[in-house]
């Protein structure tokens, strides 16, 4: 299987916009949560400790907050269906992708300096029409990708 093969099918998972989520930011995620039969949102806030593969459909964050005393960290994949939303409550100063350096720290000293920004065009996301026409003219037709993969003159597998 060609990597232009498994780049169309992971495209294909990522959702159409998602938020431009950075280390150091408070962010609440709506998670859906199955219970039985019926589905509930639960919302977990927290500060983003580390960023990965921002670019891909297997894009992750990790968020950790501070619950009853003890510190609880949960990592959502970005693209996932069972995340609703992800809002950005907070911009943190920062001068690293990975903060595991908070673990260590309680209370005052785990605080991060504030930056501005505009809240509401963060968490904005474009209209669908915009998207699906930028998505379209990034995306290459699939049988000029099949074709490149198995040039003429070569076999196919059998299955």
């Amino acid at each position: 299987m060609s990597f232009e093969l498994l780049k169309i099918v992971g495209e294909g998972q990522k959702k159409k916009a998602i938020v431009d989520v950075r280390s150091g930011d408070t962010v609440r995620v709506h998670q859906k949560i199955k219970e039985g039969e019926k589905f509930r949102i639960q919302v977990f806030e927290g500060t983003v400790i580390r960023v990965d593969r921002k670019d891909s459909h297997t894009a992750r964050i990790t968020v950790r907050k501070v619950a009853s005393g003890v510190g609880v960290e949960k990592s959502f994949l970005m693209h996932s269906p069972l995340v609703e939303k992800v809002e950005i409550m907070r911009r943190g100063k920062v001068r690293r992708n990975n903060l595991s350096y908070l673990r260590e720290r309680s209370g005052k000293s785990a605080r991060l300096t504030g930056k501005d920004f505009d809240r509401h065009a963060v968490n904005t996301l474009p209209p669908e029409e915009e998207i699906a026409s930028v998505l379209a003219a990034e995306v290459k037709d699939p049988e000029t990708i099949a074709e490149s993969a198995n040039p003429k003159g070569a076999a196919e597998p059998e299955e």
